[in-house]
């Protein structure tokens, strides 16, 4: 198992136009990529404009291919001037 945790900083007028993106990019991963077994979507009315994703995958590798998906590589695109802040963080299973 490998996760990936990301930390979005929305630009506040871009709000509106990130979240549908990003939900149509977790959705098509979810299901059109068989190594990707989980991607949530997350935010906190306490810390507005703030997204984290939660993402779960059968190995590095797999998260490689994700990367390198025309539906990632649209989504990254669509939205790369609507994020003020992104911190991408990975993790390992322990046997």
């Amino acid at each position: 198992m490998f996760a990936v945790v990301v930390r979005f900083k929305i630009k506040p007028e871009n709000w509106g136009a990130f979240m549908p993106l990003m939900r149509q990019n977790a959705n098509a991963s979810v299901s059109l990529e068989p190594l990707c077994k989980q991607f949530d979507v997350l935010t906190d009315p306490s810390r507005p404009n703030e997204v984290l994703l939660y993402e779960i995958y059968d190995s590095p590798e797999a998260f490689g291919d994700h990367l390198k998906s025309a539906h990632f590589i649209a989504f990254d695109r669509q939205v790369s001037d609507m994020i003020e802040t992104k911190h991408v963080e990975t993790f390992s299973q322990v046997s």
